[in-house]
């Protein structure tokens, strides 16, 4: 191997490494709501009964910034290129998250991390798209595996910070990450690829794209349902642990942040096999289609573990976050379907619409428990969101060793 060929190996495993801890400091932001909530909510006068109506207040705030941060950063990618986009997202959910440190009443919360919302939109797309589009075609699933599982033990630390700190402490954890990430972000070179569609006259991160070519909008609605039960694992039958705990007969409490360390402990680990299988079978949509059916195992171990412990408690959340490991696998799959001039737009945006889904999510969850009660509809939940992402992936062709250097017309 030549002297330049190093210097380029070198500067590829930099930028792998770089992207991968601005997400793990975007999943630390991400989730540690889910951690605090009780505790934070139980600090700024919420009664107990109000509990769970103002916290999901406040988490479908965040997933609504989420959303709307995915379509904003997602053009801005495409337009601007994706290292202004790791810049700025990262910038704004810092300072959102020193400002959630300040907070003293529901609406400013839930004000503050819609503001986060849109900050943490950014640094799942960019990172993925940067990264597939500089790593060689045979080994980009390694670098999006990489990506995948630093980036998620970023909420196994949100919990050990949250159980050793103030909730507010733990806010200023996470912008002080951040801000000094920031600093690291200065060695990054932008897509090679993104600069030779920047040469173009060919219309780039056009949204309009994705909705006026019925063909497209199809494979990327496909895209974005392969990926929502695993937000329906972390965001309800996880985060809502305490009130699953009462209903299940737990001999203990179950907490939320303990639930939510070791799913993303889970999530990491399966984020590397996902990555491995998929390299082994080279096929992205054979490894996702075998993770959706052990999600449903698990689910099914947790919704029936009557009298559990702590200590069920949390291998049953390691091995519901390993079977909803496919995260990164999933937005690779979603960043190859697409052509350079609208990849990050669309990479961007299809993992956030999947988070902004818990939105609809919540109320379809509500309106089953209210009716059947809160075992039931995870069960019924779980299964419908199940049956949309198998069908989803099954229309969707394989993208594995895909050529990413083209443009969508």
């Amino acid at each position: 191997m030549d002297l330049q060929a190093k210097v380029n190996n070198r500067n590829v495993i930099f930028l792998v490494i770089v992207t991968a801890l601005g997400y793990f400091v975007d999943i630390y932001d991400l989730v540690l709501f889910s951690v605090v909530r009780v505790q934070s909510l139980t600090e700024i006068g919420v009664s107990p009964e109000n509990m769970r109506s103002d916290g999901f207040l406040i988490i479908n705030s965040q997933m609504f910034g989420l959303l709307l941060g995915g379509i904003l950063w997602g053009i801005l990618g495409d337009k601007l290129g994706r290292i202004k986009v790791l810049f700025g997202s990262i910038l704004l959910y810092s300072l959102a998250n020193i400002a959630n440190g300040f907070v003293t009443s529901v609406n400013s919360y839930a004000i503050i991390r819609f503001i986060a919302g849109i900050g943490l939109a950014g640094e799942l797309g960019a990172g993925i798209t940067l990264v597939a589009e500089t790593m060689d075609k045979e080994k980009r699933g390694y670098g999006t595996m990489i990506f995948g599982a630093i980036g998620l033990l970023g909420a196994a630390v949100a919990a050990t910070v949250a159980s050793k700190y103030t909730w507010q402490t733990s806010y200023f954890v996470g912008g002080g990450m951040g801000l000094v990430l920031l600093l690291l972000r200065v060695g990054t070179f932008e897509s090679g690829m993104f600069k030779h569609a920047a040469k173009t006259d060919i219309s780039k991160g056009n949204i309009l794209m994705l909705f006026n070519n019925k063909k497209r909008f199809l494979k990327y609605l496909y895209c974005i349902l392969i990926g929502i039960p695993l937000w329906f694992v972390v965001g309800i039958l996880v985060t809502l642990a305490p009130e699953f705990g009462k209903a299940l007969g737990a001999t203990e409490p179950l907490k939320a942040g303990t639930g939510i360390m070791f799913t993303y402990f889970g999530i990491a680990i399966g984020d590397v096999v996902t990555g491995l299988l998929a390299q082994v079978l080279k096929s992205r949509r054979k490894t996702v289609f075998i993770f959706h059916l052990l999600s449903v195992v698990s689910v099914v171990i947790y919704l029936t573990s009557f009298g559990l412990n702590s200590s069920s408690f949390i291998w049953i959340c390691l091995f519901m976050g390993f079977s909803v490991g496919y995260w990164a696998t999933f937005v690779t799959i979603a960043s190859e379907q697409f052509g350079t001039n609208i990849r990050a737009t669309v990479t961007t945006t299809a993992p956030n619409f999947v988070r902004g889904a818990l939105i609809p999510i919540t109320f379809v969850f509500e309106f089953f428990t209210q009716k059947y009660g809160l075992i039931a509809a995870g069960y019924i939940v779980m299964g419908i969101l199940t049956i949309i992402a198998v069908f989803g992936l099954s229309q969707l062709k394989e993208s594995f060793n895909k050529d990413l250097d083209y443009l969508e017309e």
